[in-house]
């Protein structure tokens, strides 16, 4: 039988990913698309925000059409997670089309990109094509991640990662790695220093590999599939400062929080307070569902240091509770005080 094809995206904090995903389910074209979500916390915010597109049965949702790893990336939890969800999927290929695997914001494509060498996974599935998607805002602003802090606490959480290295080498394996570069959030730029990013990432970039400008992860299918690639037969034309990674410590400190409050919010009250809450607090990503007065339609909120951004993404189901869901992610977090602010600074909406 064929190999299922299976595209990884990959990138930093914040870059888009999900967005990216969440729009090439919406407009599959008929294609049957299998995706596997790496989550940080202990609610699946971006499994749940991909279900969402109702690509999926609502009866079938735990059915592996999204499967989430938890409590760590890809390429740290392969042996423990990866081949026995991949196993699954094998066994449903008359199911699927394509499989699309969306990274955690520091993981590194090569090392999940080997998995793919071995003999339980090798006949069924090869990795087609790989997608690094780049923040040209950070970029244009100096920076390689919109919020520094957040990508370096994130990296603490992460196993399989040099604590050590620095950004610009976890950043330079992620563009050595590439089929292909989304730039995204160059709306938040001018041309010319849009252009100037282009021009920047294209002298980084092995030769070939394109970098494309991505509005809000509207992409054509027919770019991000389909590259043929059988990347793994060929990792050694993609180097990486990490070929030799040695085992470390697991950093405790961070972690992750949620908080469930059966009160509405209004999107200005809830960004403004949530500022607020950053700014005493070492949280470094918040990003949730909130219900908002008089809306009939679901509120996703991504918050990445002082930067917020919202949008709404389906009407609420009938039966379904609407509540505001927020996970917070940060150093050494307190589930009984983040609930006490929630709860306490954060006044409900009175409807």
């Amino acid at each position: 039988m064929h190999k299922i094809p299976v595209t990884v995206v990959t990138g930093f904090l914040g870059a888009g990913k999900t967005t990216l995903i969440r729009h090439l389910l919406q407009n599959n074209q008929g294609r049957r698309i299998a995706v596997m979500v790496n989550e940080f916390g202990e609610v699946g915010i971006d499994g749940d925000l991909l279900r969402s597109c109702q690509v999926c049965d609502e009866e079938e949702e735990d059915s592996s059409n999204i499967l989430e790893l938890t409590n760590g990336c890809l390429c740290c939890t392969v042996q423990e997670e990866f081949l026995p969800m991949m196993q699954t999927l094998l066994q449903r290929r008359d199911q699927i089309d394509c499989i699309v695997i969306e990274t955690s914001g520091l993981a590194l494509p090569k090392p999940l990109i080997q998995a793919f060498r071995w003999p339980e996974i090798r006949t069924g599935a090869t990795v087609d094509g790989v997608i690094t998607v780049v923040d040209c805002d950070a970029i244009a602003s100096g920076t390689l991640v919109g919020d520094l802090d957040a990508l370096e606490a994130q990296r603490q959480s992460d196993d399989s990662l040099d604590h050590e290295t620095p950004i610009e080498e976890l950043f330079e394996d992620q563009l050595a790695c590439a089929d292909l570069v989304l730039l995204t959030k160059g709306d938040c730029v001018e041309p010319v220093a849009q252009e100037r990013v282009q021009t920047w990432l294209r002298q980084e970039l092995p030769p070939g590999v394109k970098v494309l400008p991505c509005h809000a992860g509207q992409v054509n299918p027919d770019l991000l599939l389909g590259f043929n690639a059988a990347v793994e037969d060929h990792l050694d034309t993609r180097p990486s400062h990490h070929d030799h990674e040695e085992e470390h410590d697991h950093d405790e400190a961070i972690n992750a929080i949620q908080v469930i409050v059966d009160h509405p919010y209004t999107p200005d009250e809830l960004v403004a307070k949530l500022q607020k809450l950053v700014e005493t607090h070492e949280i470094y990503r918040i990003k949730g569902f909130v219900s908002v007065p008089d809306k009939p339609m679901r509120l996703v909120i991504h918050g990445v240091g002082q930067r917020f951004d919202s949008f709404y993404d389906r009407p609420w189901h009938l039966h379904e509770p609407r509540q505001t869901k927020l996970v917070f992610i940060g150093e050494d977090l307190q589930q009984a005080e983040i609930e006490s602010v929630i709860l306490n600074r954060l006044q409900p909406t009175i409807v």
